[in-house]
């Protein structure tokens, strides 16, 4: 088993569910705006743009949660809230992959807003 899988839940155990889910959504955000580009339909970039800003939004909560920073709820707030945009345009189309973003990025919403909560 190498390192890295040794390692992948190694994460600040006061966010570690949220740093997991915004690095999950992140990671399928880049995935489908990436499948999205490959597409001829044009119609598809506000998609793109869309998974693209999320996965550098769900990016930047899980540094922060990751630092223990006292902002961490705040971004994670805000998370929540570009994932569900990201959500809606995804589900507009009708791509398995964009289907399987926009249920991501809704867990990663729900994790995020309740992780606000506590």
């Amino acid at each position: 088993m190498s390192s890295i899988t040794n390692t992948s839940s190694f994460h600040n155990p006061k966010y570690a569910e949220c740093i997991e889910a915004c690095n999950h959504c992140a990671n399928s955000c880049e995935y489908c705006g990436t499948l999205c580009l490959r597409e001829v339909d044009k119609t598809l970039l506000e998609c793109v743009e869309l998974c693209f800003y999320c996965a550098d939004v769900c990016r930047f909560a899980s540094k922060h949660m990751s630092r223990d920073s006292n902002r961490a709820k705040e971004f994670c707030e805000y998370c929540a809230k570009v994932c569900e945009d990201c959500a809606e345009e995804c589900d507009e189309h009708g791509m398995d992959h964009c289907k399987q973003c926009a249920k991501v990025c809704r867990d990663c919403s729900k994790i995020c807003k309740e992780m606000v909560a506590k």
